[in-house]
């Protein structure tokens, strides 16, 4: 009986990495991954998370798998123990695959979507014949993301897991005084600080109107949750929810994070505004 591959639509996989754009490292990958499976098709997420920082790898992964559409590879490759005893995993969820080193990257999204299959990547036969030490992107990922894409089910690619590493990531704390402390957990290309403090933790802390509610970062204090950029003037500093569901800080065609001189795991405190006089 002929198998039934794994993908019943044009593959689709999704890079992201910490390798930048200056070098070879990320072209590579896409001709490993067109060489086993020439129909598919790849989408740059990202190729500039901060060097072996899993934890902005895992917030940027997080912020963008629901929007793929089911059957889609990621192939998350940031990766500070490559070479070493860190096993490489393929996890089902959400309807998609996700190819990671087992560094906690994909515990987030194993907690947010109930895992349906959870792999160890062991099968030698899905990787290059020559695999080196340093480069696991180009000898592992990128042709075990190609196999997939060509019709091979996560199952084949090693025995099963239990678990996979947790991933610690910083959560926001309420005060005794009702304030709520959190901090910058990525800056983005606008110069945005994006906190840790989501929306939903948001509205049952502060059960008040939103303009009631200050922001203080560093120095400044910022009255009110704004609804879009433009209701600041240009250059000044305001609060929203951003398109990740999380509260940030921004400077309406400005840089937050050069005005504030703040950069990722600054602490931000919300609390409710002084009455007024």
């Amino acid at each position: 009986m002929a198998r039934v591959p794994f993908r019943r639509t044009a593959p689709l996989i999704v890079l992201l990495t910490d390798f930048g754009s200056r070098d070879h490292y990320v072209g590579v990958m896409k001709g490993v991954i067109h060489g086993i499976c020439p129909e598919a098709r790849v989408v740059d997420l990202s190729h500039n998370v901060t060097p072996q920082d899993v934890t902005e790898a895992a917030f940027v992964l997080c912020s963008a798998y629901r929007y793929f559409p089911e059957e889609t590879v990621f192939v998350c490759v940031v990766d500070p123990g490559v070479g070493g005893e860190r096993a490489i995993v393929c996890l089902r969820a959400n309807g998609q695959v996700f190819l990671a080193p087992d560094n906690g990257l994909l515990s987030v999204v194993a907690r947010e979507s109930s895992p349906e299959g959870l792999y160890a990547v062991e099968k030698e036969q899905y990787f290059l014949e020559r695999v080196s030490t340093t480069f696991h992107g180009r000898d592992i990922f990128a042709p075990v993301a190609g196999h997939l894409c060509a019709g091979v089910d996560p199952e084949e690619l090693g025995p099963p897991l239990a678990r996979i590493r947790e991933l610690r990531l910083p959560h926001p704390v309420r005060t005794a005084g009702g304030m709520l402390k959190g901090e910058v957990i990525y800056v983005d290309q606008f110069g945005n600080l994006i906190t840790n403090i989501s929306d939903g933790t948001l509205q049952t802390t502060f059960r008040c109107p939103r303009e009631q509610i200050q922001v203080s970062v560093k120095s400044e204090n910022i009255q009110g949750i704004a609804g879009t950029y433009s209701e600041a003037d240009e250059g000044e500093l305001l609060a929203l929810i951003g398109s990740s569901g999380y509260v940030e800080v921004a400077s309406n065609k400005g840089s937050a994070a050069e005005t504030l001189g703040c950069s990722k795991g600054c602490p931000v405190t919300l609390s409710r505004a002084p009455a007024g006089p």
